[in-house]
C-alpha cells in the first residue's frame, strides 16, 4: 500500500481531503468549458473530482492537496524518461535562456529531426508542427495533394487527432464520453472519410475494391491506443501495404502515441512495415508540445515553400521542444533502454492479469498497455465498448485510494516510464491485489 503525501495512509482519506482539489475544480468550471482544457480529465468516465496536478518527479505526481501518487497517465504518453527527469530540465533550462521563440529557423530543430530520421530511416524528410492534431490534418492534406484524391479511409476507434476530416468514429475522448462525433463538423466534412473496422482486412478490401481509384491514403494507428490498446492482428498491417501500394494510394502511420515507445524506431520497425508517411508527436517533444509528420523526399516535396501544399505555423520547431525533444531522444539511445522498459511494462501487464484473477485481459506492446475488464482481449472497437467501463471506473477509484493514478477512461492506455523501476510496479500490483475485488463488485 503506498502512503499518500502529507502522512495519510491510503484507504483513509476522507472526501475533505480533496478540498483543494475540488475548489479549484469549481474556479476551473466558472472559466473554462467543463473546467478543462482537454475532455477526459474532467473524469467524466469514471466520476468524482479530477486531482489537479501540482507538481512531479519520477513516477510520482502530487496533488494540490499534498497527496502523492503513482503515475501511469505519464501525460498520456508523452513522458517516457520519468518527469522531470534531470536532463530535460536541464535543457529546457538552457534554451529558455535563450530566448522561448524566434520564428526563425533555429539549429535545434536540425538536431532533433536528424535523430528522428536516424531512428526512421523512412522519413527523408519532416516537418515539425506543435501538436499531433495538427501533424494528422497536414499528413492528409499532403496525402490529398500528392495523389490528387478525395477520399481517406481509416478504422473506428482510432483517434487521429480533433480536425473535422478525421472525427469521425473516434477514440480517445470520443469514445470516453459516448459521443458519435462531434457538434460542428458538417457532414461535408466527413463526406470523404471512410471507416471500416480495425483489424478487418476483409472490410478494407471492399471499400477499395469499390473506391480505389479515389483513396488518396489509408490513416492507421498501427497499434490502436485510444479505444484502450488493441493489437494488431498478424498480417493487418501487411494487408494495408499491400492494398495501398496495389491502389496507387498512400499509408499513413499516426505514430503520435508508438513512435519512440514501442521501440526506438516505432511500431513500423517493430512490425517490419515502411508506410509512406508518418506522424510524431508526445515523446518527440520531451513534455512540450511538439509534433511532426514525413515520408519519403518525393511526397514531402509537396509542402510549401518546395510545393504547393500549404501548412505553417508560428510555434512549429519551438526551441524549448525541440531542446526537450532532443534531451529525450539522446537518453533512449543508451543502450539497453528499451529492453528495460519492455521487460518491466511485460511484468506489469503480466502480473495485472494474474491478479485480476482471469476477469480482465491486458493487452500489451512494449511500453503501452490497457486493463479491460472483458473475457477476451478486444480487436476492434466495438469490443472494447463492450468491455465493462463500470467495472473500470470502480478500478480506477480503488487504485486512487491507494495511491495510484489511472488513465481516468477505460478506453485509454497506461503509460509505464524509465523510471517505474522494480518497487514502482510492486506497489501498483499490491494495489491492484486490494482494488480488483471492490471493482469486481456490483452495486
Amino acid at each position: 500500500m503506498i502512503a499518500a503525501g502529507g502522512g495519510t495512509r491510503a484507504g483513509q482519506r476522507t472526501a475533505s481531503e480533496d478540498a483543494v482539489s475540488a475548489a479549484l475544480f469549481a474556479r476551473a468550471r466558472g472559466l473554462v468549458p467543463g473546467g478543462v482544457n482537454s475532455p477526459v480529465r474532467a473524469w467524466a468516465a469514471v466520476g468524482g473530482t479530477p486531482r489537479f496536478v501540482a507538481r512531479a518527479e519520477g513516477a510520482r505526481v502530487w496533488d494540490a492537496d499534498g497527496r502523492e501518487y503513482l503515475d501511469f497517465v505519464s501525460s498520456w504518453g508523452a513522458i517516457i524518461l520519468g518527469h522531470a527527469h534531470p536532463a530535460v530540465v536541464e535543457a529546457v533550462r538552457d534554451a529558455a535562456a535563450r530566448g522561448t521563440s524566434f520564428g526563425a529557423p533555429c539549429e535545434a530543430e536540425i538536431r532533433l529531426a536528424e535523430r528522428i530520421r536516424a531512428a526512421l530511416p523512412g522519413l527523408e524528410r519532416l516537418r515539425f508542427t506543435s501538436s499531433g492534431t495538427e501533424a494528422l490534418m497536414s499528413a492528409v492534406r499532403l496525402a490529398r495533394a500528392f495523389t490528387g484524391r478525395p477520399k481517406i479511409l481509416k478504422f473506428a476507434g482510432c483517434y487521429h487527432g480533433h480536425s473535422d476530416a478525421l472525427l469521425t468514429a473516434s477514440g480517445s475522448g470520443v469514445a470516453t464520453l459516448g459521443l458519435p462525433g462531434s457538434a460542428g463538423v458538417p457532414p461535408s466534412a466527413t463526406r470523404d472519410t471512410l471507416v471500416a473496422p480495425y483489424n478487418d482486412v476483409a472490410a478494407a478490401s471492399a471499400l477499395f475494391d469499390e473506391l480505389g481509384p479515389e483513396i488518396a491514403a489509408v490513416v492507421v494507428e498501427p497499434v490502436a491506443a485510444n479505444m484502450g490498446v488493441v493489437v494488431p492482428e498478424g498480417g493487418f498491417l501487411e494487408a494495408l501495404r499491400a492494398l495501398t501500394r496495389r491502389h496507387g494510394a498512400l499509408l499513413v502511420f499516426d505514430e503520435v502515441i508508438t513512435g519512440f515507445r514501442v521501440g526506438p524506431g516505432g511500431a513500423q520497425v517493430r512490425y517490419g512495415i515502411d508506410p509512406d508517411v508518418t506522424c510524431l508527436g508526445k515523446i518527440i517533444g520531451g513534455g512540450l508540445p511538439a509534433a511532426a509528420f514525413g515520408g519519403r523526399a518525393e511526397i514531402m516535396s509537396q509542402v510549401a515553400p518546395d510545393g504547393p501544399m500549404y501548412q505553417a505555423g508560428t510555434l512549429s520547431g519551438n526551441p524549448l521542444a525541440m531542446a526537450a525533444g532532443e534531451a529525450v531522444l539522446a537518453a533512449l539511445a543508451e543502450p539497453a533502454v528499451y529492453d528495460a522498459l519492455e521487460a518491466r511494462a511485460a511484468r506489469l501487464a503480466e502480473g495485472l492479469e494474474g491478479v485480476g484473477g482471469g476477469h480482465v485481459r491486458v493487452p500489451r506492446v512494449g511500453a503501452l498497455l490497457t486493463v479491460f475488464f472483458a473475457s477476451e482481449a478486444p480487436r476492434d472497437y466495438d469490443a472494447a465498448r463492450a468491455s465493462d467501463t463500470a467495472a473500470y471506473a470502480r478500478f480506477f477509484h480503488a487504485m486512487l485510494a491507494r495511491g495510484v493514478m489511472l488513465p481516468p477512461s477505460a478506453f485509454e492506455a497506461w503509460f509505464p516510464t524509465l523510471a517505474h523501476g522494480e518497487a514502482e510496479i510492486d506497489a501498483a500490483l499490491a494495489a491492484a491485489r486490494e482494488a480488483f475485488p471492490q471493482a469486481l463488485e456490483r452495486a
